[in-house]
Formats: C-alpha cells, sequence, structure tokens
C-alpha cells in the first residue's frame, strides 16, 4: 500500500503539535509545568495530561490484543490497570499533607533514607526507558513491517520530533502538547467506534468458558498489582505534584475515569477483530487496514497521539529525575541543561531494544510482558507507599523491595522454580496471579517486620 497519505496525516499531527508547544520557557516552567505567571497549571490540563500520558501506544495495541484473547473481561481487566489514578491520587495526597514533600524522592529520603531513594529512582528509571521503545514500536508498525525501511524511518523521525520540542520545552510543553493530544485522541475513537459499531452490535462474537476464565484471572492480576503499579511511573506521579492536594486528588479522579473509559472502549476493536476472524498479534493492526485508508489514517493519528503524549511525558520525567530528583538541584539554567542532555541519551538508548527484530522478537508478546512482569517486580512498592503511616525506617523499605524484585525476575526468567500451587484462576495468567498476590503478602509482611527495627535514617 502507497503510505504517501499515511506521511501526510503524520504531518498534520506534526504541525499541531509543534504550534501548541511554548518557544521559550523559564528554568522553573521547564520541571514545573508552571504558566507564564508562574503560576499553577490549569486544573483541566493537568486532567488532560494525566489521562492522556496514560493511553499509551502500547496501551491500545493491549487492550485490543486483549480483548480480542479474552472478549470483554480482557479489555475489562486492561481497564483495571486505571484504577492506579485513584490509589496514587491518595497514597500521594496523605504524603503531601501530613509530610509537606514536594516529591516521591523527597519523601522516600525523608522516610527510608537516601539509599533507598536511590534504588527508586533507578526502578523508575527502568520504567521510563521501556516506554521509550515500547511507543516507538507501535508507531513503526504503521508505517511498514518490523524491520522494514518505513517502519525505521517513522520511529527514527517519530523519536527525533518529539525530542525536538520536549528538548526545548520540558514539561510545560508537554502538559500544553497533551492537552491538544487529548483532544484530539477523544475525536478519533468517536470516529473509529462507529466505524465499528455495526459489527460489534450486531455480531457480538462468543467467547468459550475457558477464554472468559482467563479475563477474569487477568481482572484479579490488575487488581492486585495497581497496588503498587502507579508509583513506578513517574509520569504519573510527577502530574500528582502540580496542583493543591485538595485539588490534585479531584483531577486524578476524573483522569483516570476518563482514561480507564477510553481504554474500556478501544478495547472493542478486539471485538471487532474476533468478530471478523482476524488472526496475529496485532489486532488494531488488522483491524485499522481492513476498515480502508481513510480509517486506517485515523488509526494512524491516533497512534501518533497517544505515542507522543506518552514518549514527551516520558522525557519530561527523565529530564526531572536526572537534575533534580537524583540531586536535588535549583531550578536553573544548570539543571535544565543537564536535563535535557538526558533527554537526548534516553531517546538514544531507549530506542536500542528495537534491533531485537533481528531476534524474533514480536510486538504482542513482547509489550504486553513488559507490562506484567514490571508490574510484579514493583510489588514490594505498595507497603512502602500504602504503610507509610506506620513507623517503618529503612529495614522495612530493603524487607519489601527486594523480595518484589526477586518475585519479578524469578517469573520472567524462570517461572519454573514456582510450585504449581501457586497458581490461581485460569489460563496464562493464573501463575502470575498467585505470584502477585502470594509475594505481595510476603513483601506487606516483610515491611511489618521491618517496623520492629525502627532505625531512623
Amino acid at each position: 500500500m502507497d503510505n504517501t497519505l499515511l506521511w501526510l496525516a503524520a504531518m498534520v499531527y506534526v504541525f499541531v503539535v509543534w504550534k501548541a508547544t511554548p518557544k521559550k520557557i523559564e528554568a522553573t516552567q521547564f520541571f514545573s509545568g508552571q504558566s507564564s505567571k508562574n503560576s499553577d497549571p490549569a486544573f483541566w490540563l493537568v486532567v488532560a495530561s494525566a489521562a492522556i500520558t496514560w493511553i499509551f501506544a502500547k496501551s491500545i495495541v493491549n487492550a485490543a490484543n486483549l480483548t480480542y484473547a479474552f472478549g470483554i473481561w480482557g479489555g475489562i481487566g486492561y481497564a483495571t490497570y486505571y484504577l492506579s489514578f485513584f490509589v496514587a491520587a491518595i497514597a500521594i495526597y496523605f504524603i503531601r499533607v501530613r509530610g509537606g514533600h514536594t516529591s516521591l524522592s523527597g519523601f522516600l529520603i525523608h522516610k527510608y533514607g537516601v539509599f533507598a531513594a536511590k534504588l527508586f529512582l533507578i526502578a523508575i528509571a527502568i520504567r521510563l526507558y521501556n516506554e521509550v521503545w515500547s511507543n516507538t514500536k507501535v508507531v513503526g508498525l504503521f508505517f511498514g513491517d518490523e524491520g522494514s525501511a518505513g517502519y525505521w524511518t517513522a520511529a527514527t523521525l517519530f523519536t527525533l520530533f518529539t525530542v525536538a520540542y520536549s528538548h526545548r520545552s520540558g514539561l510545560r510543553g508537554s502538559l500544553l502538547t497533551d492537552g491538544v493530544q487529548m483532544l484530539l485522541a477523544g475525536f478519533l475513537l468517536a470516529v473509529i467506534l462507529l466505524a465499528i459499531f455495526p459489527t460489534v452490535s450486531g455480531q457480538w462474537p462468543q467467547v468459550s468458558p475457558a477464554e472468559s476464565a482467563a479475563g477474569v484471572t487477568f481482572v484479579f492480576l490488575a487488581l492486585t498489582q495497581v497496588l503498587s503499579y502507579p508509583f513506578h511511573d513517574p509520569v504519573l506521579t510527577d502530574r500528582a505534584f502540580l496542583l493543591s492536594p485538595k485539588r490534585m486528588l479531584k483531577a486524578f479522579v476524573i483522569a483516570g475515569v476518563i482514561a480507564g473509559g477510553f481504554i474500556l472502549l478501544f478495547g472493542l476493536v478486539g471485538m471487532h477483530g474476533r468478530a471478523v476472524g482476524f488472526e496475529g498479534q496485532n489486532v488494531t493492526m488488522s483491524v485499522a487496514t481492513s476498515l480502508g485508508l481513510p480509517l486506517l489514517l485515523v488509526f494512524n493519528v491516533l497512534m501518533l497521539t497517544s505515542a507522543g503524549s506518552t514518549l514527551d511525558s516520558t522525557f519530561a520525567s527523565t529530564a526531572k529525575l536526572s537534575a533534580k530528583d537524583w540531586k536535588e538541584n535549583k531550578d536553573d539554567n544548570s539543571a535544565v541543561l543537564t536535563g535535557r542532555k538526558a533527554i537526548i541519551w534516553i531517546a538514544v538508548l531507549g530506542n536500542l531494544p528495537l534491533l531485537s527484530v533481528y531476534f524474533g522478537d514480536s510486538i504482542g508478546p513482547a509489550v504486553i510482558k513488559a507490562t506484567t512482569i514490571s508490574g510484579t517486580m514493583v510489588m514490594g512498592l505498595a507497603p512502602i507507599f500504602l504503610l507509610s503511616f506506620l513507623p517503618a525506617r529503612r529495614s522495612s523499605f530493603h524487607l519489601t523491595f527486594w523480595p518484589g524484585i526477586l518475585f519479578g525476575v524469578l517469573l520472567a526468567f524462570m517461572p519454573e522454580v514456582f510450585p504449581e500451587s501457586w497458581q490461581m484462576g485460569e489460563g496464562k495468567y493464573a501463575l502470575s496471579l498467585g505470584v502477585n498476590i502470594y509475594g505481595l503478602l510476603i513483601c506487606t509482611f516483610g515491611y511489618i517486620v521491618g517496623c520492629g527495627f525502627n532505625k531512623k535514617p
């Protein structure tokens, strides 16, 4: 197929986003997202930004693939992860109100010590790293088969463009472009739902009992992981410090409903693919191609929009992590320079996993596994943040953080070490659910035991 129109649609996206990017900002705006009048960002701008940054390109693909695999329970399961907004909002509200902390790293230093904060920052740096390749990969696939010239050209140009405006405007630019991207994404979703409505309303596909049971298992896995999942995503948590605590709480609840609803509705694309009888690992691409060129263009721009909003937020959070969280620098030009260098580094290094195409990697298993495994490895963050009102110190952090890492690594590379009795539910996520539940209980027990040492940092 001639990709000329796809590239023209991409150019429209580039033009709209570039126009929304501020041309000149101060150092404080680069990290805090404040307006030119040094005031907090607008309430609805934070709502839109928080929502769209969690409508990742990979999340859209995952929602469709999981709904295709497990029926509506797959979509419900993936939408369940968006309860992360509520968990993060409540936990960070109390962190801010009770302790007056202005960042999660500052809270960790105060509660558990500098070393604990460094470990946490390394964990979220890995998360940011994964956000780069997983979103550029999805975009590249809309312009060519994995490894083709079109694929590499799209992934490269998309990265360079996002680096260009993120490097210039930091978090302020991310917030402003997110507002535009959220409006555009909502419109595009409505167009897609209208196109597939005749199919999903008139030919609702049958789902076997085994598939439904596997989908329900995935829902419970999401409910377990949501207790820890939001805290290792600085794209989300950085926005929890932009408004006053009460306004932040309200903004996150609204954003969670919007983003979760978006993902649940997009999951209907998977139901459409199931009804039509598509096969393959990337149902979104199959459905987009089957609906004709006009709808393919809509899917294309939606992927650019969702991936762009996540990628620029990833770059902004990387800049803050390197220049503000790792070392508490002031909001000055030196800190901005450090942040801008970090953006370039993660853009380059974060795309290296795309070379996995030459080693037999594939989009479907890769992006879904990256989500569920990373959620397992950080299970220890749940008690660290949710039980922080207990008299816990350094020992509590380590007795919950390291077991979570161990369980995640073993599940990813040596799942056979877990006894069959640990499986809960049905289907491919039964072992993951069991490991997450038992692991979370062990991590929580370790945290409580650590409280007995009560050694101040």
